[in-house]
This record gives C-alpha cells, sequence and structure tokens, in this order.
C-alpha cells in the first residue's frame, strides 16, 4: 500500500493513508503540500503509536529520532510510576487509621528503585528497540 507522507510546519511526520478513492497520485497533488511524497507503507517505522510524535522525515525516508524517543519513554515511564505510587501516596498524605504508613514507605521506596532503574536503562539505551525494551510494559 502505498501513503503520502511530509513534514507539518511544527515538525512532525504527516501520513495521510489513501483510501482508494482516488488514485494516490492525483491525492498528493490536489491535495498535500509541496514537499509530500509517495512511499510504501512498509517504508514506515514499525513505531506507528509509541514512537510517532518522534519520527522525522529526511527526504523520502522516515526515521525515529533516538533522543525525542527517550523522551516520550521517560513521559510514560513517569505516568507508570504516578499509577503505582498513588495509592502508597494515599495512605501517607491522608494518614488513614488502620494503613500500614510505614508499608507504603518501603513500597513507594520499591516503586522509586524500580523506576529509576528503568530510567537508567532509558537513559542509556542506544536503539529504538533498547528503549521499547526498558520501558514500562
Amino acid at each position: 500500500m502505498q501513503v503520502i507522507i511530509y513534514s507539518q510546519d511544527n515538525g512532525q511526520v504527516a501520513v495521510c493513508y489513501p483510501t482508494g478513492e482516488l488514485p494516490v497520485e492525483e491525492l498528493l497533488s490536489r491535495d498535500c503540500p509541496e514537499g509530500a511524497v509517495i512511499v510504501d507503507n512498509d517504508s514506515l517505522p514499525n513505531e506507528h503509536d509509541e514512537f510517532f510524535d518522534a519520527w522525522e522525515l529526511n527526504g523520502t525516508i522516515v526515521t525515529v529520532n533516538l533522543v525525542k524517543t527517550k523522551a516520550i519513554a521517560h513521559n510514560k515511564r513517569r505516568e507508570a510510576r504516578s499509577v503505582e505510587f498513588a495509592p502508597h501516596d494515599e495512605i501517607i498524605m491522608k494518614q488513614i487509621p488502620g494503613a500500614d504508613s510505614t508499608a507504603a514507605e518501603v513500597a513507594r521506596a520499591a516503586i522509586r528503585t524500580k523506576y529509576s532503574i528503568m530510567q537508567t536503562a532509558i537513559d542509556s539505551a542506544s536503539t529504538v528497540d533498547a528503549v521499547k525494551s526498558a520501558m514500562p510494559q
């Protein structure tokens, strides 16, 4: 399948998936900005969802920027960490009677360690696949 790709004003890569109602060449000339090109969908990176915001267009080649990939991974790591912290934070913050705040602090320390190790793995990754494998599941 052929798709149309181009860089938007904000630097993001746009991918236009033709519906088949018009030939892809006509769609390109009629509806797409200057600099848009037709490529095979199979030539696009596999990171369609997780790292789409890290895509960069260089001519007709889409690459995944490692620095942007790491930033995305760190945001996902922070989100996952917040979810794990939430029940323990509530116990400590509200000082809920009958709740063990010491156990909550121990759990929070374990969570901090887990996500610190994850952060180090993301920071030291040299490929997109290494970043992906270091991310929370």
